[in-house]
């Protein structure tokens, strides 16, 4: 007979999960591995709220293993190491992202883009080596193979850098693997949300000039004043597109709602690149034309290996490029989701789990 969440191993740890498709997170009492030789447990601090949060409550995707404890932007403060951990000590300041367990054997792996590997281990609701289940970071404490731990830069904040684990690396990494971290280049971004607002800060920082391509209007003054955009499109509106027609050296599209990606292609300078990051339901229409007419390339990426990660980190606490929060307790986290559903943050729900759980 398997084991409870609460018995299947040693380590009493607390949380909130969702226990079926309505989504609703509430408390949960479950349990955590004892740190392993090469494990790092650590405290955790904040956890970002991810759109692949909601998705995931809502099984969404078709692949949510019930109850689920969210959380994949997850960071804290070290409490133990294992007997062969050399990576971090007690007391340092610690990051686990999207995944926390690969095969470290593959071709993949070996070329540090465990992200990509056929047996990666999600950070949540997946079947970790153990055959158990695992668990995100709406919770208390974390426990990860050191290889998949974060150094902390000093001078990142923990409640503002958390969105990194996962937002950061999502545009950091397709604007470095596709070349369009080079000054000078005119770069399109898709979408103003969790991940747009990264990719604009991201590409400002490797010297581009940005164009926001937006459907809302009001966020125009946003763009510009306040994270530096050159240039925002409305992509509604013909007039506003046709300008920018042929203008951009390539596109981060981070829109996760079902959208037309035709217009998007026609902006692309010929041999030019447009790149999903964003996740929607249902498939995309592909207009064939739209890339044969300039040999124009549809391409995505997701996250980033460890390597890839500590370095998008480092980058990041070096140019100041902090993620824009809104810094909220558990107990409010249904009613963000519900906000993150109708866009309504600014742009990334980071919760205090350390405030939140001090009187559970």
């Amino acid at each position: 007979m398997a084991k409870s969440p609460e018995t299947e191993h040693p380590v009493k740890a607390f949380g909130w999960a969702a226990r079926d498709t309505s989504g609703i997170l509430s408390p949960f009492n479950f349990s955590r591995r004892v740190t392993g030789e090469r494990d790092v447990q650590f405290k955790v601090l904040y956890c970002g709220v991810c759109h692949s949060d909601l998705h995931m409550v809502k099984n969404e995707w078709g692949a949510t293993h019930y109850p689920v404890v969210p959380g994949h932007e997850i960071s804290g403060v070290v409490t133990e190491v294992g007997s062969k951990v050399e990576k971090v000590k007690v007391g340092d300041k610690v990051g686990v992202g999207v995944f926390v367990g690969s095969c470290r054997q593959c071709d993949q792996c070996s070329n540090d883009l465990e992200n990509y590997c056929p047996k990666q281990v999600l950070t949540y609701s997946a079947p970790y080596f153990d055959g158990t289940i695992t668990y995100g970071g709406y919770s208390d404490i974390m426990v990860a193979d050191e290889h998949f731990v974060i150094r902390w830069p000093d001078n990142l904040p923990l409640d503002v850098g958390a969105p990194l684990l996962c937002a950061g690396i999502t545009t950091y990494s397709p604007l470095r693997y596709f070349g369009l971290d080079k000054p000078g280049l005119s770069i399109g971004v898709v979408g103003l949300g969790g991940l747009g607002h990264l990719a604009v800060k991201f590409a400002k920082a490797f010297g581009s000039k940005v164009t926001v391509i937006s459907t809302s209007v009001s966020k125009k003054k946003e763009a510009i004043e306040h994270l530096g955009a050159d240039e925002f499109v409305i992509s509604s509106d013909p007039q506003q597109m046709q300008a920018v027609v042929g203008k951009l050296d390539g596109i981060i599209d981070t829109v996760s709602a079902t959208h037309a990606i035709a217009p998007l292609l026609s902006l692309l300078k010929p041999h030019s690149k447009l790149i999903l990051v964003g996740a929607p339901e249902k498939p995309l229409e592909l207009p064939a034309f739209s890339l044969i007419m300039g040999r124009k390339m549809v391409t995505a990426s997701g996250t980033g290996g460890l390597k890839e990660m500590q370095e998008m980190m480092d980058f990041a606490a070096k140019n100041k490029i902090w993620p824009d929060v809104e810094v909220i307790t558990m107990d409010y986290i249904n009613t963000a989701m519900e906000r993150l559903l109708k866009s309504d943050v600014k742009y990334r729900f980071v919760i205090d789990v350390g405030k939140s759980f001090k009187t559970e």
